[in-house]
């Protein structure tokens, strides 16, 4: 039996990223955050878009090569796991410093959200091998595609 909760990173401020069995395939999960004093969370891609909305806001240049990097080095590259608990295919510390000048901006750090996301993409190819809304949401994003297509891609949910 698999265990309920695994711990897959914890972030340089102190945020633990955990994974739980799901239900959708034999290595499905869902993912899950802590930050220090608060409940354990679900993430929504809601939550992304609004952050990078108000990185993009006090350091555009920026935060689009941050969506670069998440679109060609993470969503692009990511293969479906094989195992539970899902083990993070891309993710090197060394990366987040070339976001530095994010930290501070919104809630949450580029380490944070590089982990974040490179989860949820590994539980898309699991679940969806042939899937493509979160890359289709993040190009959205990047291409400064209205806000309403941009939120209507965050909130879907299988209509």
């Amino acid at each position: 039996m698999r265990s309920q909760r695994e711990l897959i990173h914890y972030t340089n401020d102190h945020v633990a990223i955990y994974t739980e069995p799901g239900t959708k395939s034999p290595y499905d999960f869902r993912v899950r955050y802590q930050e220090p004093n608060r409940r354990i969370r679900t993430p929504q891609h809601i939550h992304l878009i609004v952050d990078l909305y108000q990185k993009r806001g006090a350091e555009p240049n920026l935060t689009n090569a941050l969506v670069e990097h998440i679109i060609n080095q993470i969503i692009r590259r990511i293969e479906p796991s094989e195992t539970y608990p899902p083990v993070l295919q891309v993710f090197d510390s060394s990366q987040i410093g070339r976001f530095e000048g994010l930290y501070g901006v919104s809630e949450y750090s580029p380490e944070f959200l590089l982990v974040l996301i490179e989860l949820i993409m590994i539980q898309e190819k699991t679940n969806y091998p042939e899937g493509v809304l979160n890359l289709q949401l993040f190009e959205s994003f990047l291409n400064s595609d209205d806000i309403f297509g941009v939120v209507a891609k965050a909130t879907f949910r299988g209509r």
